[in-house]
């Protein structure tokens, strides 16, 4: 069995408004009250509270005069707030995430319906009070519907994140085709080696495109009062622009992507710590804030889990490479590895081969060489599909972090990968 969410746009009646609004303020408020109730316990007895434990409270908090109103919020919505609140707990002791924190009426509210949506014509139908509710259902939803997340965005707009389940039907992995390098950057978003030639996809920048927008639109919120029906209506104006600056980079790397997945059967990336890289950036903050703010910008980390999921549906491979692998360091043609390379310094000479290399270029062709090396290694041949060598003479070696398949089950034949 697989799974499949598909994101829809709803447009709920005025009435349905209302009633959505005191869904999402009664999970908000049950979510942080049974946060509160998790902290206080374990204070007091060293012990947190099961989801169990906590639904139990639910029936007397419905009884009691100053919480009767949960009463009219839909049972199962309050208990998937438990659920999603043990959840995360779990993640946070397995060090999957941070600790839990309480929730915000001012940012994007949510609830979830686990069990009974269905689809009637162009609508969703939820149980309870909500009822038939108005989509745009742009794709099929063929599967088993699971679970449903509705949500309102700060600007305003409802979705809903539909959970599906289907017989697992995807085709087998196979390493057998064109491979290609990606060395993400930032003048550069991407700069990819195919074997053959050697391509430069431009970095959108949507902050850039927008900046002078967005700080008018925040200067003008931050002269409202507070509390306000004009600061609410500023706000979502600012809120609005956000989406539209998430919206031109999610098209982006969306194209990008099904590009490079169409045209190749194994697409190796680096396997990057962005988190680490803000961190370290921000540390010099007279010097390298503008690089942090575009490094965040970029969304490296998006843009692989696209093509990782892409790669998954139709049977091709994701390789990422060792973060730590030196791959602008090393001369492509002769794999010697110089010993400094400053971020200042975009093209190089080898003086072992005497190579002129532009930094980006040989960084892409060393990091195809590595996963096919890799690939290689896994099973018996250690040669690409041209024939030539790909095992590196010198720098560090890569490991087999991530890949959207066990490569250990499959074996590049010699003159094919």
């Amino acid at each position: 069995m697989k799974h499949k969410a598909v994101k829809v746009r709803i447009y709920p009646t005025q009435e349905q408004v209302q009633i959505l609004a005191q869904h999402f303020g009664c999970s908000r408020w049950w979510w942080n009250y049974a946060l509160n109730q998790c902290i206080e316990t374990y204070k007091e007895t060293g012990k947190g509270l099961k989801q169990s434990a906590l639904n139990s409270m639910l029936p007397k908090l419905k009884k009691e005069k100053e919480t009767e109103w949960l009463k009219d919020c839909y049972s199962q919505v309050l208990q998937s707030v438990s659920l999603n609140l043990s959840r995360a707990y779990q993640n946070f002791f397995q060090g999957r995430a941070k600790y839990p924190r309480f929730k915000s009426y001012h940012h994007r509210q949510s609830i979830q319906y686990p069990q009974k949506v269905k689809q009637v014509g162009d609508c969703l139908k939820f149980p309870g009070k909500l009822g038939v509710v108005k989509a745009v259902i742009h794709r099929p939803l063929d599967g088993t519907i699971k679970t449903v997340t509705v949500s309102k965005d700060p600007s305003g707009k409802y979705y809903a994140s539909v959970l599906m389940e289907y017989e697992s039907d995807e085709p087998k992995p196979s390493t057998n085709g064109k491979v290609i390098g990606i060395d993400l950057g930032i003048k550069d978003f991407a700069i990819t080696y195919d074997g053959e030639k050697t391509s430069k996809f431009g970095n959108p920048k949507p902050i850039n495109r927008y900046q002078k927008k967005l700080a008018k639109k925040q200067r003008i919120a931050a002269r409202k009062k507070k509390g306000s029906n004009g600061s609410k209506k500023a706000r979502k104006i600012v809120a609005k622009v956000y989406e539209r600056i998430g919206n031109v980079r999610q098209d982006y790397l969306h194209k990008l992507s099904r590009k490079i997945v169409d045209q190749n059967q194994v697409v190796v990336v680096e396997n990057l710590n962005v988190k680490g890289m803000l961190c370290a950036t921000r540390t010099l903050r007279e010097r390298n804030h503008k690089l942090a703010k575009a490094i965040s910008d970029l969304s490296w980390g998006t843009f692989v889990n696209f093509l990782s999921y892409k790669c998954e549906k139709e049977g091709k491979v994701l390789v990422e490479i060792d973060r730590w692998f030196p791959s602008s360091k090393t001369c492509s043609n002769c794999h010697y590895r110089i010993k400094e390379l400053p971020l200042d310094v975009r093209s190089w000479i080898c003086p072992s081969c005497s190579t002129h290399h532009d930094r980006d270029g040989n960084a892409a062709k060393n990091i195809r060489a590595e996963g096919i090396r890799m690939l290689s290694s896994s099973g018996t041949g250690e040669v690409n599909a041209s024939g030539e060598e790909v095992r590196p003479k010198r720098g560090r070696p890569s490991k087999l972090r991530h890949s959207s398949v066990k490569l250990e089950a499959y074996t590049v034949p010699n003159g094919s990968v």
